[in-house]
């Protein structure tokens, strides 16, 4: 089936310089949207766009450190005045700080809500009130599904996602009498930059699949691991009209990891 209502759109994309939000502009892109690609990594988000227009597809770097509401603010402000009205946002960007929770200090508890919550707030605030005149937009946070399940030594990360999660929630709750569509997508573990730094060998991706009884994990019943591209088909089906009846909805890609929460 053939995803409508994305080409032609202004589509803002956290987090585009790798991974989840990578897959996720490059979707986007390739199906006709004009992709604002956002990220703190100012390289990584100016070769991605490089590799879009060569390939023909529409798009912008917008390098911005989404902790910083004043910077958001006035990169809002810029894309809406260079590319046009956003017309879709896909929050991605996030940090992940793990540790037993005596050893995590004020710092690492600081700097993963400031990503992970902040900067979902920061953006979808300074996007929905400009989509709200226009009566028109979607909006989809990617969280996690450990912001339903308890995880061992990632308690700053499961909580600032959670809060993501419901702190999205009521953003659809308030803009639906606006046609503002706000869904959240929580990606199990996926094959990511983020996800191999949590492992101690090469046979990190088989241990996640297999799973941890010592840490209370169950393993994917699937029996693979997510790729970027997994996470980002959620992404496009949520912010096309295919989803127009759907907003404060959280769907889970994780291969049954968490047995359906």
């Amino acid at each position: 089936m053939e995803i409508a209502g994305i080409t032609g759109k202004v589509a803002l994309v956290t987090g585009a310089a790798q991974g989840i939000g990578r897959a996720v502009a490059a979707a986007l892109a390739e199906r006709g949207a004009l992709v604002a690609a956002a990220d703190k990594q100012a390289a990584g988000v100016q070769a991605l766009v490089e590799e879009l227009r060569a390939g023909g597809h529409q798009a912008a770097a917008f390098p911005t450190d989404i902790r910083d509401s004043g910077a958001v603010e006035a990169m809002v402000e810029r894309i809406e005045q260079e590319l046009g009205p956003i017309d879709i946002l896909v929050n991605v960007a996030g940090v992940l700080r793990t540790g037993p929770i005596e050893s995590l200090s004020d710092e690492d508890w600081a700097a993963t809500f400031a990503v992970n919550a902040n900067g979902v707030f920061y953006v979808s605030r300074a996007v929905v009130r400009r989509m709200a005149s226009r009566r028109s937009g979607a909006i989809v946070t990617v969280a996690s599904n450990a912001a339903g399940v308890p995880r061992m030594q990632m308690s700053a990360y499961a909580a600032s996602k959670a809060a993501a999660t419901m702190f999205t929630k009521c953003l659809g709750l308030e803009y639906a009498r606006y046609n503002i569509r706000c869904n959240v997508v929580s990606p199990g573990s996926t094959d990511t930059a983020m996800q191999r730094a949590l492992w101690a060998d090469d046979h990190g991706a088989q241990a996640v699949i297999a799973g941890n009884l010592e840490q209370y994990r169950l393993g994917i019943p699937l029996g693979r691991m997510a790729q970027p591209s997994d996470i980002a088909d959620a992404v496009l089906f949520l912010v096309s009209d295919q989803a127009r009846h759907i907003t404060m909805h959280d769907l889970c890609v994780d291969g049954g990891a968490t047995l359906g929460m």
